[in-house]
């Protein structure tokens, strides 16, 4: 296992970065150097803070269990975690509107950091807590950062809208090579250092005062209009009811996202036992991901033409067999870790087509008005599936109830694969959920 790490690691991060300079080798246009300033100023305090997000993510796990919890007992923690998120998602959106964009990514920074802190303590209920912190956390950072450069793109600076995709694309890219690079810093200091698992979400914390202190120095404040969150998610409902293309979306979200979710709890546990450096096999899990979006692109191209609807369908596939496979290779007495790991790396692989898969189709049919509540809706059955697959493990044979969640795992993106293929079959004729025609050479941002 500890060769099929490094070794898995090095080839999937050749892999990706070959198709990134592939789907890079046409030159770009000029940059308007007003703007690449200011990309640059957005990016250099937002980068941070995902940085000491993808920190937390290799020893989590393994922190409760060296804290002598039983399998059980991080279940519930894990819960807290995800219902953390349905509660205090639409709350944290308003407060962003309310507090301000600026101020609301400085919250971030203070409570992530005072999350990483209760990792200090053995107490289960400072840990709990902890998890709680931990979702309003990532509620701020998919949420305050991206409206105050949007923002600030099209009020402030009225540079054209056409150019925000060039900057979430590049902070995508950073995204995916922070999350391989973190990896490999957790596995150097908790495992190479000899530090233990707490030490990454201690190296969090020094990122999240940069990003902190990047803010308040280089940002200024912004605010949104002011919303009812009864109206917001009323209106949501109405759209996702309305429109049977965003219900189907919806279903797929809900059964796929549920399941990748129940797959961060249960990875560590699967393959922990049999030494692999857990940082590593992170790494390797993200360069998996980085490999499937950087398929995705190329795919998409203006070379190959393939529609999202259809990467979208081969990525659930590809999910399902993953999650078949784990099935047999988790069973009681019969554990096979290396066709569990090429399994994990499968369904990563999955998510990297899955994602942007997904953006496109859902910024297409949900009217952007609508966005946020449809979007909450969307979390709610999510969240509710992954908390109810690890109560089901909670209260099961750890070794049986593992191949019995990845069973019911596999049976729920079946269901997605169907969804997905009525969402085809509806959308065949749909322009809005198809790429738009080729056109001419894209405007260059220039003065």
């Amino acid at each position: 296992m500890l060769l099929a790490a490094y070794a898995s690691l090095a080839a999937l991060l050749a892999a990706a970065l070959g198709l990134e300079l592939f789907s890079r080798r046409t030159p770009g246009p000029a940059t308007n150097p007003a703007f690449a300033r200011f990309q640059h100023r957005f990016l250099r305090a937002y980068l941070p803070a995902l940085a000491a997000d993808w920190l937390q993510g290799p020893y989590l796990y393994k922190l409760y269990h060296h804290y002598h919890f039983v399998e059980g007992q991080i279940a519930i923690l894990y819960v807290c975690g995800f219902a953390s998120a349905v509660l205090l998602g639409p709350p944290a959106a308003l407060l962003v509107d309310r507090l301000g964009r600026r101020a609301s990514c400085v919250l971030f920074s203070l409570s992530c950091a005072a999350c990483c802190l209760t990792k200090l303590s053995r107490d289960y209920l400072v840990l709990a807590a902890g998890r709680v912190l931990g979702g309003l956390a990532t509620a701020l950072l998919f949420s305050a950062f991206e409206a105050w450069y949007v923002h600030e793109h099209v009020e402030r600076h009225d540079f054209p809208a056409e150019w925000l995709a060039g900057t979430f694309a590049r902070a995508a890219f950073w995204n995916n090579v922070l999350a391989v690079g973190a990896g490999v810093v957790a596995t150097a200091l908790a495992e190479w250092l000899w530090l233990g698992p707490v030490a990454p979400f201690m190296a969090a914390i020094p990122l999240l005062a940069l990003a902190a202190a990047l803010v308040l120095k280089d940002w200024e404040e912004n605010c949104g209009p002011p919303r009812a969150l009864a109206k917001t998610c009323g209106d949501g409902l109405r759209c996702l009811l309305a429109d049977g293309r965003v219900l189907l979306l919806g279903t797929v979200q809900a059964l796929f996202e549920s399941v990748v979710y129940i797959f961060i709890f249960l990875w560590t546990p699967v393959l922990d036992p049999h030494g692999p450096p857990l940082g590593i096999v992170f790494s390797s899990f993200m360069a998996a991901s980085m490999l499937g979006s950087a398929l995705q692109r190329v795919a998409v191209s203006a070379r190959y033409r393939l529609q999202p609807v259809h990467l979208l369908a081969l990525a659930v596939l590809l999910a399902f067999l993953s999650l078949f496979m784990l099935t047999f290779s988790t069973g009681p007495g019969q554990e096979s870790p290396a066709e569990s790991f090429l399994a994990f790396l499968l369904l990563e692989l999955a998510c990297g087509l899955y994602f942007p898969s997904m953006g496109f189709l859902r910024r297409k049919v949900i009217p952007e008005k609508e966005r946020a509540g449809v979007l909450h809706w969307f979390r709610v059955p999510l969240n509710l599936l992954a908390c109810l697959g690890l109560l089901l493990l909670h209260g099961s044979d750890h070794r049986s109830g593992t191949r019995s969640i990845f069973a019911l795992c596999a049976a729920l993106m079946l269901l997605a694969l169907l969804a997905v293929g009525r969402l085809f079959t509806v959308g065949r004729h749909d322009p809005e959920l198809r790429l738009p025609p080729p056109q001419g050479p894209p405007e260059s941002p220039e003065l």
